[in-house]
């Protein structure tokens, strides 16, 4: 039996959020994002014709858009509508997937058996755009690879129905970048020995390009085949990670707590943003020296951006901490995790601190953890001018 995997991605989804809550801004180029040093988190169609893409900065977007409206962006919106997405779509799919924010995966492999998958499909999506008011894309094929393609070019025509005969026809005309895993420099690698289309790519010997490109050549190969075995993984908010200190010696010493405090903190998002997930719930748990234990929690905007986190941390821990009392342990737990490559707060960052932390991470993930990290003096307070960034020897 052939699988059938659906890819839904939701259109422009911050901005039709925007749209959704404002009726005015129907029509015109609308930028979400942060302030004048900030960059693009999304924008509509009508910027797009400029030349406006995520992730620019705003002050390139302006100059190739100046008529457009800035907008900050509000993230409580974005969730809530992504939350009652979800519900409306495990309520029908037999297996979800929540892959970002704004982006599901739906294993609906049998349900031609009783019912034409692609209509199944097609009045699922007109049900969320019904309830929610959200526009959305979508196709249907035989794996994640070939549905989240189909999505992309869907936008442009209509939502696809690519069976099993008809994949190596669609891939083959399109540009290799449409490939997910083709980034800008293994494009250029590939353009420089004339390999541009998927069809170019396919036919390419796999030990080739494995040799080329390293250990990811061959399942690039294997994608550009239309080939991908990987399974439409169950979405569950119950999914966290987690922390915890014990200390030697019971203590009251709160700016040793505070250290403490920040180092988990940062080892957990890294974590987050290594494996591409966002947390929307933070909880702080502390136990005192006659073991009593109390925890404190509070829901956050998608983030895995450790100085946001560091901030929610510090603050729920001085709820928390009120008897003052020596304690003897205390933890950091992130959970309600989605998947998601919004790696930091884009309405709020700039584009020096988007670069600070790709530059962190790719030490980290070169060098381990410790390779780099924040040091916070006795007084230290989150995004404060004393916390500055140390490279160990």
């Amino acid at each position: 039996m052939n699988r059938a995997v659906v890819h839904i991605d939701m259109n422009t989804f911050f901005v039709s959020c925007e749209r959704l809550a404002n009726s005015e801004l129907n029509g015109i180029p609308l930028i979400i994002g942060g302030g004048e040093r900030g960059v693009v988190a999304s924008c509509s169609y009508e910027a797009r014709k400029f030349g406006v893409r995520s992730a620019m900065p705003i002050q390139m977007a302006l100059r190739l858009c100046p008529n457009a409206k800035i907008m900050k962006g509000d993230m409580e919106l974005y969730s809530r509508l992504s939350h009652d997405i979800t519900e409306i779509i495990q309520e029908k799919a037999p297996v979800v997937e929540k892959a970002s924010i704004d982006e599901f995966y739906l294993d609906i492999t049998g349900m031609d058996r009783f019912y034409g998958s692609y209509k199944w499909t097609d009045e699922l999506a007109q049900r969320i755009t019904k309830e929610t008011g959200l526009p959305l894309s979508f196709a249907l094929s035989i794996n994640k690879t070939v549905s989240k393609i189909g999505t992309g070019e869907a936008k442009q025509k209509q939502n696809l129905d690519i069976p099993e005969h008809m994949v190596r026809p669609f891939l083959n005309p399109l540009s290799i970048q449409k490939i997910p895993m083709v980034g800008e420099k293994t494009f250029q690698l590939l353009s420089r020995i004339g390999i541009r289309t998927i069809r170019t790519l396919s036919e390419m010997p796999a030990e080739a390009l494995q040799q080329m490109i390293g250990k990811n050549g061959l399942e690039l190969w294997k994608k550009a085949n239309g080939i991908d075995t990987a399974a439409v993984e169950p979405y569950s908010e119950r999914k966290s990670i987690s922390t915890e200190h014990t200390f030697s010696q019971d203590t009251i010493d709160i700016p040793k707590l505070n250290r403490v405090l920040l180092g988990m903190v940062e080892k957990l998002s890294y974590q987050l943003r290594s494996e591409q997930w966002l947390t929307s719930t933070v909880t702080v748990k502390v136990r005192y020296a006659n073991f009593d234990t109390e925890t404190k929690q509070c829901r956050v905007q998608y983030t895995s951006a450790d100085h946001i986190l560091t901030k929610t941390v510090q603050e729920l821990f001085d709820k928390l901490y009120q008897r003052r009392m020596r304690l003897r342990l205390i933890g950091v737990r992130f959970s309600g995790l989605v998947r998601g490559t919004y790696q930091i707060d884009l309405f709020n960052d700039t584009e020096e601190m988007l670069a600070l932390y790709q530059a962190m991470d790719r030490m980290k993930t070169r060098y381990g953890f410790d390779a780099v990290m924040r040091c916070a003096g006795a007084s230290f307070k989150p995004n404060s001018k004393n916390e500055i960034l140390k490279r160990k020897p």
